[in-house]
């Protein structure tokens, strides 16, 4: 019996003692690479993710301006009830026919480019250019309006979760912005 006693504290002193292989191989295993090739032929690699981050990468919320026209805000749910999944390159006419709706403007533009909205909202309706240059910080229901050197540009309305034109979208368009416009 004392040797049976004996022989099992040297066993559990010994465990304690030595550390786990499973745990040892786990600490010295080197962590996975993906490798590949990219555009230019040069080989890369990357650490593999192998863990979840709940933590999601979020752009900032829209702030709601108190001085804007709530009507404006108002433009916004409508475009953004109307709008579709894709874009239809009907931009323009839906950013219009959602300020008429809202009552924001009381006849309709007449311009057919999107990116003549801007100049058109400031001379006919009493629009304002506001001193916004990040889409991400305009305010609710204002208009943007990005610019295009052969194209017609575009435009859409900002939304509290994103922009709205004849689609909606989490991100703002990727052409140059001519402004931010907005009513008081």
């Amino acid at each position: 019996m004392p040797k049976l006693l004996t022989l099992s504290f040297v066993m559990l002193g010994s465990m304690a003692i030595c550390p786990r292989p499973a745990m040892a191989l786990r600490f010295s295993a080197p962590t996975p690479k993906f490798n590949y090739t990219d555009a230019s032929g040069k080989k890369q690699s990357v650490d593999v993710v192998d863990k979840y981050y709940p933590k999601k990468i979020v752009r900032p919320i829209a702030n709601v301006d108190a001085q804007i026209d709530p009507k404006l805000r108002r433009a916004a749910t409508i475009a953004e009830e109307r709008a579709r999944a894709h874009s239809l390159s009907k931009c323009w006419r839906f950013v219009k026919e959602a300020l008429v709706a809202s009552g924001v403007v009381k006849s309709r533009p007449q311009t057919p480019l999107a990116k003549q909205a801007g100049q058109e909202l400031v001379n006919n309706y009493g629009f304002k250019k506001l001193p916004v240059s990040n889409p991400y910080e305009a305010p609710v229901g204002s208009v943007l309006v990005y610019g295009a050197k052969r194209a017609a540009g575009h435009v859409e309305i900002r939304t509290e979760t994103g922009f709205v034109s004849d689609f909606r979208s989490k991100t703002p368009s990727p052409r140059p912005l001519i402004g931010v416009f907005a009513k008081s």
